[in-house]
């Protein structure tokens, strides 16, 4: 669910710490009654204000949902509240089944999703949101989806497919990247320095091959370089060409 402390294409041991603290709270604040959550909220968050409007968030999701409200409040999970508080989750667009949301963006939602036919496999789906789209905001999104379409590099998430919604809203299928940021990584395994740099020598490959392509990232950070095992080996993967900046070519009208 986006918001709830989740990366594009995976989760950290910081994160599922955080959401395991948020769920706590949130079973504690919907056993109490309405008139005395803010009150409880505010004690239980400690200042943290984007914690609270998380459960909050949360709250609203189970008391829209008449199924939930029926069903014990520590019987309620995860996937039951995603479900309520994104209709896309459990549905199809075209070949794509939606399983979740992952990640949120300034114009658009990743999910992860199941390809169903003419193959089966595990995609990333991302899918401007309602609302967004604009003329210039549709530019920035196709943009994204042209420059990812113009590399072919085994450091680079790939595009599958691109298409609509029923109801016009472009979408664009990614490979899915089961990793976690490059810096976290190498925190995790506590690589030396050496290892650190060789591990990142193929994301220079890969920025390379984006330059010679004619396109510039202008957002490389450690959340936007994934590190996913591959073969029993680290495979970092650049991901998010979403204010990608085209050289010698025009990406979009």
């Amino acid at each position: 669910m986006p918001g709830c402390a989740v990366n594009w294409h995976g989760s950290s041991d910081v994160e599922s710490a955080r959401w395991t603290r948020l769920w706590e709270i949130f079973h504690e604040a919907l056993d109490k009654p309405a008139a005395q959550r803010s009150g409880f909220l505010t004690a239980a968050c400690e200042g943290d204000d984007a914690l609270r409007a998380e459960i909050e968030e949360l709250i609203a999701s189970a008391e829209d949902d008449s199924t939930l409200l029926d069903t014990p409040v520590t019987d309620i999970t995860p996937q039951q509240l995603q479900q309520a508080s994104d209709p896309l989750v459990g549905d199809r667009i075209g070949v794509y089944r939606i399983r979740s949301a992952v990640g949120e963006g300034g114009m658009g939602v990743v999910y992860d999703a199941n390809q169903e036919e003419p193959v089966k496999r595990r995609v990333a789906l991302k899918l401007i949101k309602p609302g967004m789209d604009t003329r210039e905001v549709i530019a920035r999104f196709e943009n994204e989806r042209q420059a990812l379409a113009l590399m072919s590099h085994p450091n680079i998430a790939a595009v599958l497919d691109a298409g609509a919604t029923p109801a016009g809203r472009p979408f664009f299928v990614m490979e899915y990247v089961a990793g976690i940021p490059i810096t976290e990584y190498c925190d995790k395994h506590r690589l030396t320095l050496r290892e650190r740099i060789e591990l990142f020598m193929p994301v220079c490959d890969a920025l390379q091959h984006a330059h010679q392509k004619g396109i510039i990232h202008r957002d490389i950070k450690p959340s936007n370089v994934l590190v996913a095992m591959q073969d029993g080996r680290p495979m970092p993967k650049v991901i998010d060409f979403g204010v990608a900046k085209a050289l010698d070519r025009q990406l979009t009208e």
